[in-house]
């Protein structure tokens, strides 16, 4: 445990952890905290189940196995599944209107699930090895989802910003602004109720999401149609990288298990040259597109530093991460700190998670750069442990945010942030 804080418990952390994992378990999935996030949300259970690799195998893969269950004939896997009703949800699945079992949303999100099976499987291969089996060919099938509808020139595209994680990022302003609330209505929403509304996106920003929902179940969820008519879609570098570090751990399991491997080949080398459009070479990072305008966002996020985890090994981007975790203390904030709009505490304008250095900290590590990736594992080891297993936290001062008792903070910690992690896939 070198470089821990020698007055700090760690035992009795990894324990509360655990905990949290266990008190936000529903039996056969998890939701991301109570009263906030009601459901299973798809890259929430992807982190949750590698977390319960640590010290339960059995329900880890039931975590991805339940998520599944929620895969819809063309293979795209929902950002929420609705397996139980909670009253007071807005938009709960009276809204999004699926007419499936179990009740899901209409988009999908970030696609992180065979990193992290591939993650799972490794912690257990004897355990492991028949449940790979069975989700395998789930994620072909979700992949290829991917490829055919929302792979344009190499690169991932969302059609509602929901579908990124990210929820409102700058990334998606220009883009939203196209879009019209005209005919939205009233209604509530829930998240208020929960966390106090500056951390959150604004009115007119949720009068949009509702509204592009909206135009999606008017096209009866047809991407065709959707991509025709609709004026939000955001080539979202996140989702290339997130993509592409998913597809090369397919490659890796489908190799494993003599599964051929051409197709998934295809899709990295198509990505990879998708990468090569993000790059924004007049701000010196990368960076999402509006599709519609051909123009970058110019927005240099969390998102922007996925590169190394994407397995691109481009150190361009260096001289803004130095720059960056010399502003603050605890990581790598969802937007850089010399944006204008930068606000330390608003939900992805600002604020630092757990998760996003996770995933950053370890592209860093497996493409040569561990003094880096360790700089950053140890700022969030210290985060959390002084702060707890929030939903995110001012990355200037540690104060948590958002909601309590996360469920993908405590997995992050078990599996990379604790002294007792090994800090890896």
């Amino acid at each position: 445990m070198e470089g821990a804080d020698p007055g700090m418990n760690y035992d009795k952390i990894d324990k509360k952890a655990r905990k949290v994992l266990q008190s936000n378990d529903r039996g056969l999935y998890t939701v991301p905290t109570k009263g906030l996030y009601p459901y299973q949300w798809n890259w929430d259970s992807a982190f949750a189940a590698w977390g319960f690799s640590v010290f339960d195998a059995k329900r880890a893969w039931a975590e991805l196995e339940t998520l599944f269950q929620g895969q819809w004939d063309t293979g795209m896997v929902p950002h929420i599944v609705f397996h139980k009703q909670s009253f007071g949800y807005f938009p709960g699945p009276d809204v999004w209107d699926i007419n499936r079992v179990p009740h899901t949303s209409g988009i999908s999100q970030p696609p992180i699930a065979a990193t992290m099976a591939r993650a799972v499987y490794e912690a257990d291969k004897r355990y492991g090895r028949i449940h790979m089996e069975l989700l395998y060919g789930r994620l072909v099938s979700w992949h290829r989802w991917w490829m055919k509808n929302r792979v344009e020139n190499g690169m991932v595209c969302i059609t509602h910003p929901w579908e990124s994680g990210r929820d409102n990022a700058l990334d998606w302003d220009a883009a939203l602004v196209g879009v019209d609330t005209s005919e939205v209505g009233e209604y509530h929403r829930s998240d208020t109720d929960h966390v106090d509304a500056s951390m959150r996106p604004s009115k007119l920003d949720y009068d949009r999401y509702v509204a592009l929902l909206q135009l999606s179940k008017a096209s009866d969820w047809n991407e065709r149609v959707i991509a025709d008519k609709s004026p939000f879609r955001v080539a979202d570098c996140g989702m290339t990288f997130m993509f592409l570090r998913a597809c090369r751990d397919l490659l890796h399991i489908a190799a494993e298990f003599d599964m051929g491997t051409d197709e998934i080949e295809g899709w990295i080398f198509d990505l990879k040259q998708g990468v090569k459009s993000h790059w924004n070479e007049a701000r010196g990072h990368y960076d999402s597109v509006n599709v519609r305008t051909g123009a970058f966002t110019n927005t240099l996020t969390s998102a922007s530093f996925l590169n190394w985890y994407a397995g691109i090994r481009d150190d361009r981007q260096l001289k803004h991460l130095h720059r960056i975790l010399d502003q603050v203390q605890y990581g790598i904030p969802s937007l850089d700190p010399d944006n204008p709009h930068f606000d330390e505490l608003r939900y992805w304008r600002g604020p630092v998670w757990g998760m996003m250095n996770a995933i950053i900290g370890i592209g860093l590590a497996e493409t040569g750069h561990t003094v880096l990736a360790e700089r950053l594992r140890k700022d969030t080891q210290k985060l959390i442990a002084e702060h707890g297993f929030y939903e995110y936290f001012n990355p200037v001062d540690g104060a948590a945010a958002g909601g309590g008792e996360f469920t993908w903070t405590a997995a992050i910690w078990l599996t990379w942030a604790s002294p007792h992690a090994k800090g890896r896939f």
